[in-house]
Order: C-alpha cells, then sequence, then structure tokens
C-alpha cells in the first residue's frame, strides 16, 4: 500500500534499526533520530534536524513513533522508555 507521505520509517528490525524510504527509494537504516536526519539531507532536504522529523506531517512512522528506538548493545534488546513523572 502506498502511502500519503513522501517520507516512511518503518518498524524496528532484529538489530534495532528501521528502513527509511524517501519517495519510492530506500535510503538507509537509522538507528535513531540523527540517522534518519542524515539521510534526509542527502536526499536533498537542506533544513531539516531532529526537531523537524519528530514533528513533520511529511513523515509516515510505521509501528513506534519517534521516540521508539532500541539500544545498541550486545545483550538482548529492549525498547528506550522515558520516565514517567510521580
Amino acid at each position: 500500500m502506498a502511502s500519503a507521505q513522501p517520507i516512511v520509517i518503518y518498524p524496528l528490525a532484529e538489530d534495532g534499526g528501521r528502513r527509511v524510504r524517501v519517495n519510492e527509494r530506500f535510503v538507509g537504516l537509522a538507528y535513531g533520530l540523527l540517522d534518519i536526519v542524515e539521510f534526509l539531507r542527502l536526499a536533498g532536504l537542506e533544513d531539516v534536524d531532529d526537531d523537524w522529523v519528530r514533528q513533520s506531517a511529511l513523515i509516515e512512522w510505521r509501528g513506534e513513533g519517534p521516540d521508539g528506538w532500541r539500544p545498541r548493545h550486545d545483550g538482548p534488546a529492549t525498547r528506550t522508555r522515558r520516565p514517567r513523572p510521580m
């Protein structure tokens, strides 16, 4: 199914990375927001930063949103979670 948004971030892979597609082209495997920023810059979007990536309506997040990443380490993969206020 084609996406209405030109940028698609796919769900987490086994290694904690997420595939990134710009238009109809896969541009890389991201392990964090800064990887996405770099892929978008290489694709010609000059003025993007991590805040833009978090908020842009041009991005479709499949699976978890912009905070859904796993830390890279040799132990079992776990999802990072934000601390909740008490």
